[in-house]
Order: C-alpha cells, then sequence, then structure tokens
C-alpha cells in the first residue's frame, strides 16, 4: 500500500482537482498548518482521506511529520497544487517497489492554462515516492529535499500549477522570501546592493538562461517574480542579520 501525504494551507481552489486524482491509493494523509477556507470541508468530502492539523515548522519537517501520521510504509509526498495524471496513476500502481529506491517524477508546469517550458519550470525531475524507513526529507524550512541512497525515474508526468493569478506570486513571495531570511539568517551574508545583485542575475538566469523569452508574457512575468523574490529574500535576509 502507498500512502499518499499532502501539506495544505488555504488550498480550497486546488484541492479537489488533487484529491480527485489519488482517488485510487486507500489512504490520503492531509496535514493542514492553519487553513481559513474550505480546505477542511473538501478534504473530508473524500472517503480515502486522513486529516491532520498542526503549526508550521517548516516544509522540510512538515514532510516527514505527514510521513509518521501515514499506515502505510510507503510514502507519495505531494502539494496541494499538484494532480497526478492517469497514467502516473497507472504506472505507480504497476510498480514493483523497491524499499532502497525513491523514485522521480517528471513535473509539468503550467500557467495561464499554458505548460511553461523554459524559467527553469521545463524538465523538472522531483524525487516524491520513498520508503519512509530508508528515506526522508531534509529539515530546511523551504526548497526541501528527499534524502535517500538511490533514487530510480519514473516516466508519466505529475501536472503542476503554482499561480493561477497575480495574488498568488506576491503571496508566495511574501511566504517563501521570509522563510529563506529564517533559514540562513546568520548563515550568509547580505545587504542592499546584494539583494539589488541577485534580482537581476534572477531575472537574466530566467529570462534569457532559461529561455522565458521563449515563453511569451507568462515567461516575463515569471521572470520578474523570481527577481522580486530573489531581492526580497536577501532585502529580508539582511535585516535579520542585524538582529541578535
Amino acid at each position: 500500500m502507498i500512502s499518499v501525504c499532502i501539506l495544505t494551507k488555504n488550498a480550497s481552489a486546488t484541492l479537489p482537482a488533487t484529491l480527485e486524482s489519488v482517488r485510487a491509493f486507500p489512504e490520503v494523509v492531509i496535514l493542514d498548518n492553519g487553513s481559513t477556507d474550505q480546505t477542511e470541508q473538501i478534504a473530508r468530502s473524500f472517503p480515502n482521506v486522513r486529516y491532520f492539523s498542526a503549526p508550521f515548522i517548516g516544509f522540510g519537517p512538515l514532510r516527514n511529520q505527514a510521513a509518521t501520521l501515514a499506515r502505510s510504509d510507503w510514502i507519495l509526498a505531494l502539494d496541494s497544487d499538484e494532480v497526478l495524471s492517469p497514467p502516473l496513476v497507472e504506472e505507480i500502481l504497476r510498480l514493483k517497489l523497491e524499499k532502497q529506491s525513491a523514485y522521480s517524477i517528471p513535473r509539468h508546469n503550467f500557467y495561464n492554462g499554458k505548460q511553461i517550458r523554459g524559467c527553469g519550470w521545463g524538465g523538472e525531475q522531483i524525487a516524491r515516492l520513498y520508503h519512509r524507513s530508508h528515506a526522508r526529507y531534509s529539515e530546511a524550512q523551504v526548497h526541501e529535499s528527499l534524502i535517500a541512497p538511490r533514487i530510480d525515474s519514473l516516466c508519466s508526468p505529475l501536472l503542476h500549477t503554482p499561480y493561477r493569478s497575480t495574488a498568488d506570486f506576491l503571496s508566495k513571495m511574501q511566504h517563501y522570501s521570509t522563510l529563506f531570511a529564517q533559514q540562513y539568517r546568520h548563515k550568509k551574508s547580505s545587504s542592499l546592493s546584494k539583494a539589488i545583485f541577485h534580482a537581476l542575475f534572477a531575472f537574466f538566469r530566467s529570462y534569457i538562461l532559461k529561455g522565458g523569452l521563449f515563453c511569451g508574457s507568462e515567461g516575463f512575468t515569471i521572470s520578474i517574480y523570481n527577481a522580486n523574490t530573489a531581492f526580497y529574500k536577501y532585502l529580508k535576509l539582511a535585516e535579520e542579520n542585524q538582529k541578535r
């Protein structure tokens, strides 16, 4: 048996599609950290869902906490804005699972209904399926990664829509930049000039080096978002470093 583990917060707009895509799995663990919308009601309306809540302690620690709540040792970790494609469901259910292996999945990212192949959004492989006695997530507050002895690759895609509106960009920029500053406080140096440099380079990398200019207005918007996120990450880090 595989237990699906999903972290949520105010995910009512995307959670129904995510939960519909995992109906074939006997257990879905939802670990919510402070939703004020209809997330809990939506989660509890699916018969294979077990709903829990916990304070936010960072994405890596929360993923590990969710895994401890599962009834199975095999964990499929998802975000509340990710959908398993039907071929991926079939591929996972046909797998002959090996405890020493974790499995990475190709992720296709969408914005404005378009698959975005530039801006660093193309060609993603993310490790999400693992045996909890042989792998676990890092303790990172943000951009956590799975630590496993071996990672094999699956073929079918996971479908991801991380941003549906300008408000989503602004909300995630605020949240992720704060977590970055807290995670690297007194570990990285920063200043206004470093914030400006990182912002300019983030735009150049996203729009030019990563091919955002070939993705139309969506590529430009995403590149501007990446630049702003980099700027505020390092500006907030400079403020954090000044605190005793």
